[in-house]
Order: structure tokens, then C-alpha cells, then sequence
């Protein structure tokens, strides 16, 4: 099974690079992030009609995420617990067969968190809180799981071209990753670091300043497995020649294939 995620940065502005994408690279479940659409407006008889069912959680001009998958999920839940109060659309989860077993695979896009000193920073905190206790709350189950998305948070200086850069960004706080740590000491595991600790592993480039042409890259979209998913663990690409297509996300692809036994 070839699970994927890809903040598309507007699936109407990268409809053509996406389609391509998903002919190439054919997986089985891709989580978007930041589609910016609302559910009525989705393109998805683009999608559906190439065979790709269609979950959405959007919203209108700016955040969204969704889950196209080759199998209709067996089920779906929309929303991260926690706070009824939050109207923004960031978190979408389902269920779908995976041979004799069932896993469950969510597509995030973490809150941002700048200005710093701001209700924006309190809010990414707040979030990552309540993915901690939902987290918690799908290992009580044991059904193996997969948090897949923008997390919005580089790990470890050595998830920066230039962490040096970074160190005012709501990113690279240290609270910021200590709430990625506080995920991770939950047992699970960051697919992407489980399989290389190569340098230069980055997922996303800037618009601004030539980044994608010097390399200058940070790494923000995860994969984080529970252990019973992490034993299922095969490989990670991260497709960066998606970068260099016409109109493409800041963003690119990773794409984890997990095998049950």
C-alpha cells in the first residue's frame, strides 16, 4: 500500500500538476492539505472520473484538507477533537481495508503558528495538543494509524538548509518541537527518518529568494506511524521532481509503502 501526503498549496491552482502526480506515482491513499476550496466546489469529477474516490473537510479560501483514495474508505470522521469552537478545517480521517486489516490514515495540516507573541502561536500549541490526545486516544484502539500531513514544525537542525534562519519562526521553536517530540515519545514513529538520515532531506522550498534553486529547504510534511503500522514499514520517497514542474506547490510529496503481513 502506497500512502502519500502533499500540501497541494490550492487544488484548483495545481489541478493539471496533481492529476500528473497522481498518474505517475498511482498510490493507494494521498492526504491534501491547504486545498482552499469549500466541499461543493472540489474539483472531484476530475478525480473521479480517473477512478479516485473523493473526502473532503474545506474551507473557503484557505486551509482544507481531503483524502482521495483507489477504495472507498470504510468509514470517514472530519474535525480534530478537542475544542467545538474551532472552525477551521484541518483534519480529516478514515478507515480502509488493507487485506485482512483495517488501518486508519488522517491527513493534517498543523496550524502555522506566526506572528510570534500572537494568538496565532497559542493556537499551533492548543492544536498540537489536542493531536496529542487524539493520538493517545487511536493507540488505545490498536488499530494500526497513520498521521499524515503539513506539520508545520522542523524537527531537528538538520531538517533546515540554514536553521539559523529559522530561529524566530514559529517553526523551529522549541516548544514547537517539543510538541512534535511529545508526539513521537507516544511511540510513534517519523516514517521519514526511520528509513535515511541522509542531509539535504527537505520537503518544502520558498517561492522567494531562489530556495528551490539553492537547495534551501526545510522539512515539514511528516509521516508519523503507530507501531503496529510502523512494523509495516517498507519504504519512503519524497518526490522531489515534483518541484520543478510547471506551477507547482512550494511543497512535495511523500509517499510511504507499508506491506501487512
Amino acid at each position: 500500500m502506497l500512502i502519500a501526503t502533499w500540501n497541494i498549496n490550492g487544488v484548483k491552482a495545481r489541478l493539471e500538476t496533481l492529476l500528473a502526480w497522481l498518474d505517475e506515482r498511482q498510490p493507494d491513499v494521498v492526504g491534501l492539505q491547504e486545498i482552499k476550496s469549500v466541499d461543493e466546489t472540489f474539483p472531484r469529477g476530475e478525480f473521479e472520473s480517473r477512478g479516485w474516490h473523493v473526502e473532503t473537510h474545506g474551507q473557503k479560501g484557505f486551509n482544507g484538507v481531503a483524502l482521495l483514495s483507489k477504495e472507498k474508505p470504510l468509514s470517514i470522521e472530519r474535525r480534530l477533537p478537542g475544542d467545538d469552537a474551532d472552525e477551521q478545517s484541518r483534519f480529516i480521517e478514515g478507515v480502509w481495508a488493507l487485506g485482512d486489516h483495517r488501518i486508519r490514515i488522517a491527513s493534517l495540516y498543523l496550524p502555522n503558528g506566526n506572528p510570534l507573541g500572537t494568538e496565532k502561536f497559542s493556537y499551533k500549541l492548543g492544536w498540537m495538543r489536542r493531536l496529542e490526545q487524539h493520538a493517545k486516544l487511536r493507540l488505545s484502539e490498536e488499530m494500526p494509524f497513520v498521521l499524515a500531513g503539513d506539520y508545520n514544525v522542523i524537527p531537528q537542525p538538520e531538517d533546515a538548509r540554514n536553521a539559523a534562519a529559522w530561529v524566530d519562526d514559529a517553526l523551529f521553536q522549541s516548544e514547537s518541537r517539543e510538541a512534535y517530540r511529545r508526539l513521537l515519545n507516544l511511540g510513534l514513529t517519523d516514517a521519514v527518518r526511520a528509513t535515511t538520515d541522509r542531509p539535504g532531506t527537505y520537503t518544502f522550498w520558498d517561492y522567494q529568494a531562489g530556495a528551490w534553486q539553492r537547495d534551501n529547504g526545510i522539512r515539514i510534511d511528516h509521516v508519523l506511524l503507530s507501531p503496529e503500522a510502523a512494523r509495516w514499514l517498507k519504504s519512503v520517497v519524497i518526490d522531489r521532481h515534483v518541484r520543478d514542474w510547471e506551477k507547482p506547490s512550494d511543497h512535495v510529496p511523500v509517499v510511504v509503502e507499508i506491506t501487512a503481513d
